[in-house]
């Protein structure tokens, strides 16, 4: 499963990115980076 299903604008796949990568540095990147999925998808999910 793509995540581009779920976020659909540039910005939030750029962001996403940005902050996968930052994920495995710690555990409050990984906090980040599953909050802003959650966020990015109720966001997203109607467009």
């Amino acid at each position: 499963m793509s995540i581009e299903k779920y976020i659909k604008t540039q910005c939030g796949l750029d962001k996403f990115n940005h902050l996968r990568e930052l994920a495995d540095k710690s555990l409050i990147n990984k906090i980040r980076l599953y909050h802003f999925v959650i966020i990015a998808t109720l966001r997203d999910i109607f467009k």
